[in-house]
C-alpha cells in the first residue's frame, strides 16, 4: 500500500485519538474544578505505528482488505490511575457516556494474562466526522494503574525485542515483578485514605494560593502601593508556617479588606 493509502486509512483514526483524548482530559479538569477527586490520573493516546500493524498482519494473518474490521486497536487510548478501586470507576465514567458505546470488555485486571500482564480493556465505537462524512470507528481503551503501566511498558519492549518469544528466565523476572506490583498496589489501597487527605489538601492550598494572590494583584490596581506590599509580606510569613488554617483566616481577611476597596470604588 502507498504511503498515502495509509494516511487516508488512519487520519479518522488519529482525529478519534485527539478527540477522545481531549475529552477524558476534560474530565481531569472537571473533577478537579469542581473540588473532587478524578480517578483518572493522565490519559495518552496513540495510532497504531504502520510497522505494528504490518506484524500483526502477518502474526495473525489478516490481509489489506480486512485491517480495519479485524484491528480494533488502530486507535489506543490509555488511562492510568492511582489505585486498582478507580479502575471501575473509569470504567463506568465510559459506559455511561453517550458519545461512545462499549462494544466488549476484558478484564485482565482480576483475570491476569499468563505472562503476569494486567489492565482493564474496553473496545468503543466512537463516531468521527471527516472530510468523506460520518464514520464509525473501533478504538481500545487501556485502563490500568501506574504501577500497572510501567510494567505493561517495559514487558511490551521485550515483547518486540524477542517477538513474543521470550526467553524463559526473563519470563520468569517478569512474572515476579508482576506480583511484586501487585502487592504494591494493594498497599496502596491500604493507605489510600491517607494518600488522598495528602493530596486534597495540597490541592486546597494551591487553589488558595492562587486566589490570594490574584486579590492581592487586584489591590495593586486600587490601593495604596506601601499598604498592598505590607499585605504581600504578611502573606509570605503565614505561608512559611505551613499551616492551612491560618492561610484560610489570612484568605478570609483579605477578602474583607478587598471588598472594602470595591464598595469605596462603586461610591
Amino acid at each position: 500500500m502507498e504511503i498515502q493509502l495509509w494516511r487516508e486509512l488512519l487520519d479518522p483514526y488519529q482525529l478519534a485519538v485527539d478527540e477522545l483524548t481531549v475529552k477524558f482530559e476534560h474530565l481531569i479538569t472537571e473533577h478537579k474544578k469542581r473540588g473532587l477527586y478524578s480517578p483518572i490520573e493522565a490519559v495518552d493516546g496513540r495510532v497504531k505505528s504502520i510497522v505494528s500493524i504490518l506484524d500483526k498482519m502477518q502474526r495473525k494473518d489478516i490481509s489489506m482488505n480486512d485491517i480495519e474490521e479485524k484491528m480494533e486497536d488502530l486507535a489506543g487510548i490509555r488511562i492510568t490511575c492511582q489505585f486498582v478501586e478507580d479502575i471501575d470507576r473509569v470504567v463506568n465514567l465510559i459506559k455511561n457516556r453517550n458519545d461512545m458505546s462499549v462494544k466488549y470488555e476484558k478484564d485482565y485486571v482480576s483475570h491476569m494474562k499468563d505472562s503476569g500482564y494486567r489492565s482493564y480493556h474496553m473496545i468503543i465505537v466512537y463516531p468521527v466526522n471527516t472530510i468523506k462524512g460520518a464514520k464509525l470507528i473501533n478504538a481500545e481503551i487501556q485502563i490500568r494503574t501506574m504501577a500497572m503501566d510501567f510494567w505493561a511498558t517495559l514487558e511490551h519492549s521485550l515483547q518486540y525485542k524477542y517477538k513474543e518469544n521470550i526467553p524463559e528466565h526473563i519470563k520468569k523476572k517478569l512474572m515476579d515483578a508482576s506480583n511484586a506490583i501487585m502487592e504494591l498496589d494493594s498497599e496502596m489501597s491500604d493507605v489510600r485514605d491517607e494518600i488522598m487527605d495528602a493530596q486534597n489538601s495540597h490541592r486546597m492550598k494551591e487553589n488558595l494560593v492562587k486566589d490570594i494572590l490574584s486579590n492581592i494583584q487586584n489591590l495593586y490596581k486600587v490601593a495604596n502601593q506601601k499598604e498592598v506590599t505590607k499585605i504581600q509580606d504578611e502573606f509570605y510569613k503565614v505561608y512559611v508556617l505551613d499551616d492551612l488554617t491560618q492561610l484560610q483566616h489570612f484568605a478570609r481577611q483579605l477578602d474583607i479588606i478587598s471588598e472594602g476597596y470595591r464598595a469605596q470604588s462603586l461610591s
